[in-house]
């Protein structure tokens, strides 16, 4: 079983920017982070491969958050920049361990317990 636990999360202003950090405690192929807003359902924002091959974005952040990984510390980064309102979410990170990269829930198979990011306006 692999445990993800992140960290990073918090307030900020909009324009501003956040650094997700997503620690896994074994190799995963593919990592990832999605989204949920209050009264909607999880949202995919960002995957990366275990080479760092295959990227994906969502087009809502696409532009505006770059998604990084460390193998050497089985981390995954979210570096988030003008930041909006519409980000606010808990954000959960996503690994998985079989060799392929996808942008659904059920792509992958271990999930963190979320971060929670909030933008003013």
């Amino acid at each position: 079983q692999v445990q993800l636990v992140e960290s990073g999360g918090g307030l900020v202003q909009a324009g501003g920017s956040l650094r997700l950090s997503c620690a896994a405690s074994e190799r995963t192929f593919s990592m990832g982070w999605f989204r949920q807003a209050p009264g909607k359902e999880r949202e995919f924002a960002a995957a990366i491969s275990w080479s760092r091959d295959r990227i994906y974005y969502a087009a809502s952040v696409k532009g505006r958050f770059t998604i990084s990984r460390d193998n050497g510390k089985n981390t995954v980064y979210l570096q988030m920049n003008s930041l909006k309102p519409e980000d606010t979410a808990l954000y959960y990170c996503a690994a998985d361990k079989r060799p392929r990269i996808g942008v659904s829930v059920i792509d992958y198979e271990y999930w963190g317990q979320g971060t929670q990011v909030t933008v003013s306006s």
